[in-house]
C-alpha cells in the first residue's frame, strides 16, 4: 500500500462515521449539548469538517470550500475562514446552527471530495514539505495531515457518543 491508499483509506472511512451521527436527528437534536459547556452533534461534525477543509486547503494553497459557497449560510454563520471553532465560548458553540443533518452531511461529503482528489496526486516526497513555520520543529505535510485526521476521529466519536446521549433521553 502507498501513502496515497493510505491516507485516502483513513479519511474515506469519515463520511460513513458523519452520516451514521447525524443521520435523523431533528436540527434541535444537533444543537442539543448534553450538559454545561459540552458539544453538541452538529457543532462536533462542523467543527471536525471546518477544520479539515481549512488545514487541507492550507496545506495545499487552495481555497476553503467554506467561503466559496453558501455553506455558511446553512448554518447561521458567516464565511469567515478563520473560523474552525477552535476555543469557541459556550455561546460561539451555539451560534453554529445547522438547518438539517443534511446540510452537515453534504459539506463533509464536499470537503472529502476534495480532500481525496488532492491525496490522489501526493507524492511521497511531498510529505516532506513544511506547511506551518509558526511551530517548533515546523509543521510538515505529512504531519498536517495525520494530525487533522486525528482530529477529525476524535470528534466524530465524540459526536456518536453524544449522538447515543440524545437516543437514550
Amino acid at each position: 500500500m502507498d501513502v496515497n491508499d493510505l491516507l485516502t483509506e483513513t479519511y474515506d472511512r469519515l463520511p460513513a462515521l458523519v452520516r451514521a451521527a447525524v443521520d435523523g436527528l431533528s436540527p434541535e437534536q444537533l444543537r442539543h449539548a448534553p450538559g454545561p459547556d459540552a458539544n453538541p452533534v452538529g457543532w462536533l461534525v462542523w467543527h471536525l469538517t471546518r477544520l479539515q477543509d481549512h488545514h487541507v486547503s492550507d496545506a495545499f494553497d487552495t481555497e476553503q470550500l467554506w467561503v466559496t459557497g453558501d455553506w455558511a449560510g446553512r448554518f447561521g454563520l458567516r464565511p469567515d475562514p478563520d473560523d474552525i471553532g477552535y476555543a469557541h465560548t459556550p455561546e460561539q458553540v451555539a451560534a453554529v446552527r445547522p438547518e438539517s443533518a443534511r446540510a452537515l452531511v453534504d459539506y463533509h461529503e464536499a470537503v472529502a471530495a476534495r480532500t481525496r482528489a488532492l491525496l490522489a496526486e501526493l507524492r511521497p516526497a511531498d510529505l516532506d514539505r513544511v506547511v506551518d513555520e509558526s511551530w517548533d520543529p515546523p509543521v510538515t505535510l505529512g504531519v498536517r495531515l495525520v494530525s487533522v485526521a486525528n482530529d477529525d476521529l476524535q470528534h466524530i466519536g465524540q459526536a456518536a457518543y453524544v449522538r447515543g446521549l440524545i437516543e437514550r433521553g
